[in-house]
């Protein structure tokens, strides 16, 4: 097994550039760095992670307590972006599920906080506000798919108001004037940013937007869309396109549209939100849909978690104000439309 002395000797440096390389230090130039870091490849060197962290004071690993997401199977992928993330930089991903609890929520940050993780990512099933617990701020902290109020945390979420534009965009490129929405009651984030996409896109094609082709209904499920759009699509002058709040409503408006003997998307074309799975690409004809970044919003947490830990370890100047980032949702396009 190779150890540090091999490194420094084929790289040709001392024992303690090594070192320095492994602990991030700055002040290594970037050629000297990426001579070590190509002997530590040639070797095949794995650095003592417990030495190291006494070094560095660092235990490289990260929380991450989420409500419903390991049980979930689209918002999984939150987790399968931060976990790759996580291991390409050296950090272990240590996941608790809380189901939604909020005493379990308490106990998993005290729980992590005991254990000296070097940050928490604390993430949620869907985009929302939140109110982690408030020694979370203990170690840097990232958000994923919420936010707290006062933006006081740094934060990740999907830009659904673009979302909700770019959707009702495809279908007025597509060439429809009257299209319909079907959306939920819920009044969280996604509710309201997918219809002020929805409105802007039709006032700047010069479309005024039109009440009796929205139907808010109260929940986001398969037997709401049925109700929705069977509803919009059976007025005196009825909608030639639909955009659904997610995939889930857009599968009941299929199930409309059947009983109504009108053909996607000939008739009427349809786009969804979210690209869940077992859903959208499963349906006959295949559901265009508007993609959550789910994967991405992991990835880039983690990513800039990181930072916030290097930052926290070494910069003595005053911390820049937490960003709250904002992920497109890119348009995947099927038969629907």
């Amino acid at each position: 097994m190779a150890t540090i002395k091999d490194v420094a000797k084929l790289a040709g440096v001392s024992f303690k550039t090594v070192s320095r390389v492994l602990n991030e230090d700055t002040a290594v130039r970037p050629v000297t760095r990426a001579k070590v870091m190509e002997a530590i490849e040639t070797l095949d060197y794995r650095p003592n992670i417990m030495a190291r962290s006494l070094r560095s004071q660092r235990t490289h690993t990260i929380g991450f307590v989420s409500d419903l997401i390991a049980s979930t199977p689209y918002a999984s992928r939150i987790i399968q972006g931060a976990q790759e993330r996580a291991w390409e930089n050296e950090y272990l991903l240590l996941l608790v599920n809380t189901g939604g609890n909020q005493e379990m929520k308490q106990t998993a940050v005290d729980t992590l906080l005991d254990r000296q993780v070097d940050g928490i990512i604390y993430a949620t099933m869907y985009h929302r506000e939140v109110h982690p617990p408030d020694n979370i701020r203990e170690v840097p902290t990232m958000l994923i798919d919420c936010y707290v109020a006062d933006r006081s945390l740094p934060s990740v979420v999907p830009n659904e108001h673009e979302g909700g534009y770019n959707a009702t965009r495809h279908l007025l490129q597509k060439g429809h004037q009257r299209i319909g929405y079907l959306c939920d009651t819920s009044g969280v984030q996604a509710t309201i940013g997918r219809l002020a996409g929805y409105k802007q896109a039709l006032a700047e094609y010069n479309i005024p937007f039109d009440p009796a082709l929205t139907c808010f209904l109260g929940q986001s499920v398969s037997r709401s869309g049925f109700v929705g759009a069977k509803t919009l699509l059976q007025i005196e002058n009825p909608p030639t396109a639909l955009f659904c709040y997610n995939d889930r409503m857009a599968m009941g408006a299929y199930d409309a549209m059947r009983s109504l003997h009108l053909s996607i998307p000939n008739d009427v074309a349809i786009v969804g939100f979210d690209n869940q799975d077992l859903v959208a690409a499963d349906l006959e004809p295949g559901l265009t849909t508007m993609a959550l970044p789910h994967y991405e919003m992991g990835s880039w947490g983690v990513d800039h978690l990181i930072q916030l830990i290097k930052q926290a370890q070494d910069d003595q100047s005053l911390p820049a104000p937490p960003e709250q980032k904002l992920l497109d949702c890119p348009l995947i396009e099927r038969a629907s439309t």
